[in-house]
């Protein structure tokens, strides 16, 4: 039986977080374990280039991404690890893919239409300092996702759209020069799964209230011990329903651990007793895994060799399929 591919997106902006960690990179490295499944993880550089034109940021985060990937545990021998620039196919399939995509469907991206409507709101001209980068985002999704004919693609719900769009384009490519793509689903992972940053709201960059992930010790007592809590005192009966120290601490914890925690919060535990034993058990998960990130951090020759051999296997797989749909357009050679 062939086994099921799955295919998953990193972008690289930014230092990964413990939100990243809970919400898709210890999900997907567990995935990536299973018997059944091919799995393929790529750094979206290409992508962050939309976002971000700081080429010093863009090469310490391609850097710091692929350290913490590789330090959590992804199996490499397992799993298809690489870098989305280090694959021309991907390129040349977006241009196949964009020659058969309309704009009208473009015009119907979420990230684009919010670009739209701000600027409208500022009084700008609809299409002001959006790029074409941004506009055909969704094409360049599709790519990544139809180069390996992936059936499966984890996402956030707010990225469903892109992978119905990329079923859209794939279609139309098949009803054009015949059946070569599969139609890849949306894997959405449970709500459950985000974290709540510094401040209760959702952990993100974008509102920096973010706890990094491999910082040293002592900067991440510093993050846990900055989180919101409310003006209850010890002794006094606390929600573990709104509470974010509690929040993070389930996310790290056994059920067992999880119960004890709820009953503490019952008998009134202080909230700087609390964030100790948070602290505690986070660092207890982290210290081996940042351990090896700072190893690889400063060895990047040895992430360098890993990323390439991800690369060479990623394209073994990828050219037979560009050959055909050369062949399928009228791209052939004379004979």
């Amino acid at each position: 039986m062939a086994k099921e591919i799955v295919l998953t997106g990193i972008t690289t902006s930014g230092t990964p977080h413990l939100g990243n960690y809970v919400g898709a990179i210890r999900p997907a490295i567990e995935a990536s374990r299973q018997e059944d499944t091919d799995a393929y993880f790529f750094m979206a550089d290409y992508h962050a280039l939309i976002k971000c034109q700081d080429p010093a940021r863009v090469q310490q985060s391609r850097q710091e991404i692929a350290a913490t990937w590789l330090a959590c545990g992804l199996d490499t021998d397992k799993a298809t690890f690489y870098r989305q620039s280090d694959i021309p196919e991907i390129a040349e399939l977006n241009w196949l893919l964009t020659c058969v995509t309309s704009k009208g469907l473009m015009n119907r991206a979420h990230a684009y239409k919010a670009s739209v409507d701000a600027n409208i709101a500022d009084n700008q001209d609809p299409d002001f300092g959006i790029t074409m980068g941004l506009f055909c985002y969704p094409v360049l999704m599709a790519a990544d996702i139809l180069a390996f004919n992936a059936n499966k693609v984890p996402v956030g719900r707010d990225q469903i759209q892109h992978i119905e769009m990329a079923r859209d384009i794939a279609g139309r490519f098949n009803h054009l020069f015949g059946q070569h793509f599969v139609l890849p689903e949306a894997v959405v992972g449970e709500e459950g799964s985000i974290l709540k940053g510094l401040d209760g709201r959702k952990m993100s960059k974008s509102y920096n209230n973010t706890i990094p992930l491999f910082d040293t010790e002592k900067k991440l007592q510093k993050g846990i011990n900055k989180i919101k809590t409310n003006l209850l005192e010890p002794g006094e009966a606390k929600d573990p329903n709104d509470s974010t120290v509690f929040d993070i601490y389930k996310a790290f914890a056994t059920p067992e651990q999880t119960e004890e925690m709820r009953n503490k919060f019952a008998e009134g535990i202080a909230w700087g007793q609390a964030k100790k034993e948070l602290f505690e058990l986070i660092n207890g998960q982290l210290a081996e895994p940042r351990e090896k990130y700072l190893e690889l951090m400063a060895n990047p020759a040895q992430v360098e060799a890993i990323l390439q051999a991800g690369a060479e296997k990623a394209r073994a797989r990828v050219r037979g399929l560009i050959s055909d749909l050369r062949n399928a357009v009228g791209l052939v050679n004379f004979k």
